[in-house]
């Protein structure tokens, strides 16, 4: 089955309104008709980048969102905001998200069908840690946010996601999983996925790679047939790199 090549760029807390508008302006790239790109800047930076995607291909999304749609949660953005900016995609469960602001899947799981009720499309990302792949618990971790992550969700609820795979003991680090690696975990989440729903579910939906792309590891995790696309961090900071993968020539 023929799944659309998907590329997200996550700005990460990085470049402000001024800093955004210089890095949208120097994407000047056309988006190639076999590929989706997306790219994620900082909330503060949204409306001026939406401003600047004006009649282009380039979609915009967002980093992350809460799961109420408005009321006394300071600090927090929802959906119905992220709506009125123009906003198609939302990362949800990032690795950082877990890590660092301790999200739980429970809460995963509800900022994912608050992003299915606006329409959004989820980027839903799953990984396990350095710890957990040396422990030879990668399968069970991923498995574990899979499940509670999607818990009473429907199969078509599930086919509006894009799934990324991002080992977190790959995410800024400078490592990259072997395209070996990525690989066989995406092997195993659509054949967990089969099992959890079917496998026509397992061959539609796409599973993208996060961890350290770049422009010299693009080409050959892109040659996968089971990996559908690439999640960059510090890359999509960079006009050129980002170009390049976005670019990006399977072998």
């Amino acid at each position: 089955m023929l799944r659309k090549k998907i590329i997200i760029g996550n700005w990460k807390m990085n470049k402000p309104p001024s800093k955004a508008k210089i890095l949208t302006k120097a994407l000047s790239f056309a988006v190639p008709e076999d590929r989706e790109v997306v790219i994620c800047p900082p909330f503060v930076s949204l409306d001026v980048v939406k401003k600047m995607l004006k009649g282009r291909k380039i979609k915009l999304g967002a980093q992350n969102m809460y799961f109420e749609e408005s009321g006394a949660y300071t600090g927090e953005i929802s959906a119905l905001m992220l709506s009125e900016m123009g906003v198609s995609h939302v990362l949800v469960g990032h690795s950082e998200r877990r890590a660092i602001f301790h999200e739980t899947n429970k809460e995963i799981n509800k900022k994912l069908k608050i992003a299915l009720e606006y329409k959004f499309t989820p980027v839903f990302c799953v990984g396990e840690s350095l710890e957990e792949r040396e422990g030879h618990m990668t399968e069970k971790v991923i498995e574990r946010q899979l499940r509670e992550g999607l818990d009473g969700l429907k199969k078509s609820d599930v086919l509006k996601m894009v799934i990324a795979y991002e080992p977190v003991w790959a995410i800024g680090s400078g490592q990259t999983a072997t395209a070996k690696q990525a690989v066989e975990v995406h092997k195993h989440i659509r054949a967990f996925l089969s099992r959890l729903y079917d496998k026509e579910l397992s061959e539609e939906i796409r599973i993208i790679y996060g961890g350290s792309v770049k422009p010299d590891n693009v080409d050959e995790l892109m040659s996968k047939p089971d990996i559908d696309g690439v999640l960059p961090g510090g890359a999509s900071l960079d006009a050129a790199k980002f170009t390049r993968i976005v670019g990006f020539k399977a072998k």
